[in-house]
């Protein structure tokens, strides 16, 4: 069902899902979250089927924020709303209403948009395109708990990366990092099948992909490595490539769909890597809502440092520098990616903290600690 609202308020927004969900036979309010969208005309449709898909395993409002840019200075002064309400099989499992701002009631969005929030509900913003360089600081994502960027739609993918690096808040995400999570999965597993020394490694992809830095980035912060970026035809990610005083750990995607796993002294394996929709990026970022400190701290270590010797000061301690062996870095990459390994499906929150450091002691037993190289 839909219900058209031409220069309308927000009350009359209201009443009119209202009456759509008598309309159909369920007034009752079965949405978990409210998804805020923001967006230009052309990316519009894209982005609400996205999440029109991604509503079937997290039913939602969905809100779509349209800004349309007034052609003459006199439209310009002139503010106006309009909507478009959808519900039942028009907007899948959960309720959708398009908003479209003219005028100056562009620069107050959050106040048409307040109103239509649900209460007591989570709230999710997402910037399919022209995310702001603080969304944090956004009127539109101070009111959400998660904001979900895309650097990977920047002019400048990589340069990007630094600015949300120097801007990041709790809650902060990126799709760019959703994209990686079979990798980071796959990778921690292979590291816990061995008992071996990581000595460096290689991350092959495209040119300007931003998931290819974050990858090398999270290897090399989590692991205290250097990691060479290498570029490649593509698609996407094609390959890493870690040496270890046992031999190469390869896993390696050519055509975007099938990767081949190989270990020293091990068989290859085939390994399904597809290549994800934005509606699989999108309803995987929906099912947390804490903030992500693995991405924080893969993000914070910087695009510019891919390639160096990574040595860290001395402990609490007072300790000097050392690294467990493979085995430790493993458990620690593992904890890292176990949470959302288990499905391929979400991100790892907790492995910068207590379960890091238990996951290494576990592992250290298992194996006598070795010198980790320093510059």
């Amino acid at each position: 069902m839909k219900i058209d609202l031409t220069d309308t308020t927000a009350s009359k927004i209201n009443k009119a899902l209202v009456q759509g969900r008598r309309a159909i036979g369920s007034p009752a309010v079965g949405m978990v979250l409210t998804l805020v969208i923001v967006t230009d005309e052309e990316n519009a449709y894209d982005a609400l089927k996205a999440a029109s898909e991604a509503s079937r395993e997290h039913p939602s409002r969905t809100l779509v924020v349209i800004k349309r840019v007034s052609r003459s200075p006199r439209d310009r002064t002139t503010s106006r709303l309009d909507a478009e309400v959808r519900v039942g099989a028009d907007a899948g499992t959960g309720e959708t209403v398009i908003l479209r701002l003219y005028g100056e009631v562009l620069n107050h969005a959050q106040s048409v948009v307040l109103p239509l929030l649900l209460p007591d509900a989570p709230v999710v913003a997402w910037w399919p395109v022209n995310a702001p360089l603080d969304p944090a600081q956004d009127p539109l994502g101070a009111l959400a708990q998660r904001r979900v960027t895309d650097t990977y739609a920047a002019e400048q993918p990589i340069h990007e990366l630094t600015a949300r690096a120097e801007a990041y808040h709790p809650g902060d995400t990126d799709l760019s990092w959703t994209r990686i999570t079979p990798w980071r999965s796959m990778l921690a597993a292979a590291l816990d099948q061995v008992a071996c020394e990581v000595t460096s490694a290689e991350v092959e992809g495209e040119e300007f992909n931003p998931s290819v830095e974050l990858l090398a980035m999270w290897l090399a912060e989590r692991l205290d490595v250097p990691v060479k970026r290498t570029l490649s035809p593509g698609p996407g990610l094609t390959g890493v490539r870690m040496e270890t005083n046992c031999g190469p750990i390869v896993l390696d995607r050519a055509d975007g769909s099938l990767a081949t796993l190989s270990i020293q002294g091990q068989p290859d394996r085939a390994v399904a890597l597809k290549r994800r929709e934005t509606s699989e990026l999108i309803a995987e970022e929906l099912r947390r809502l804490d903030p992500d400190d693995t991405y924080a701290a893969a993000l914070k270590f910087g695009v510019d440092r891919l390639g160096e010797t990574v040595v860290h000061g001395p402990g609490s301690d007072g300790s000097s520098p050392s690294s467990s062996s493979a085995s430790a870095r493993s458990a620690e990459a593992s904890d890292a990616a176990s949470q959302d390994g288990s499905a391929q499906d979400q991100a790892s929150s907790d492995a910068g903290g207590a379960g890091k450091s238990g996951a290494a002691k576990k592992a250290s037993a298992k194996t006598p600690a070795k010198k980790a190289a320093t510059k």
